[in-house]
Order: C-alpha cells, then sequence, then structure tokens
C-alpha cells in the first residue's frame, strides 16, 4: 500500500478558488483504479493550509493517476494558488489492524 501526503500553503486571497479546482481532482481520483481513499483535510493549526492524504494500492495505480487528465490539469493550475512549494511525502506499508 502506497500513502502520499501533500501539503498545500494557499494564499489566503486563494483559499476559495483553490477549493473549487481541486473538487473535481477529489471526486475523480476517488473513482480511479487502486484507489482506496483520497481526501483533503484541512489543518487545525495552520491557517490556509491543508493536505491531501492519498492511499493507493501499488505504485502502478500512483503512476497511472499522476498520468491521468485530472491530476495533470490541476498539477498545472496549482502554482497559482500556493502560498509556498507543495511538499509531499510518500509512505509503503501495510495495514496493522482490520
Amino acid at each position: 500500500m502506497i500513502i502520499i501526503h501533500a501539503e498545500f500553503k494557499i494564499q489566503e486571497d486563494k483559499e476559495q478558488a483553490f477549493l473549487e479546482e481541486i473538487r473535481p481532482l477529489l471526486t475523480a481520483s476517488k473513482a480511479e483504479n487502486g484507489n482506496i481513499a483520497y481526501d483533503l483535510m484541512k489543518s487545525t493549526k495552520n491557517k490556509c493550509t491543508y493536505t491531501m492524504v492519498e492511499v493507493w494500492q501499488d505504485m502502478i495505480a500512483v503512476e497511472s493517476h499522476n498520468k491521468s487528465e485530472h491530476f495533470t490539469s490541476f498539477v498545472n493550475k496549482a502554482p497559482q494558488f500556493l502560498a509556498a512549494p507543495l511538499d509531499v511525502k510518500l509512505y509503503e506499508g501495510d495495514e496493522i489492524v482490520k
């Protein structure tokens, strides 16, 4: 299982536009083969900071997602919203408790 945490620090005046732009990415990504979870979380500590929490079946699913139209379209638009560089962390793991 592949887990990805992508942290977005958004410009305060562009937060609403960011949220509108990311919604289609959320919907389309959740429907992809190999997707287990794809959720956007807002920080309780840092204003205008969000983390995309992704869980994928394997790297093949991640690679397919990274080539998808909805992902590449969002990636091309994302810089206009960012107040800092995107921070992406990738983990590999197995579920411990079911």
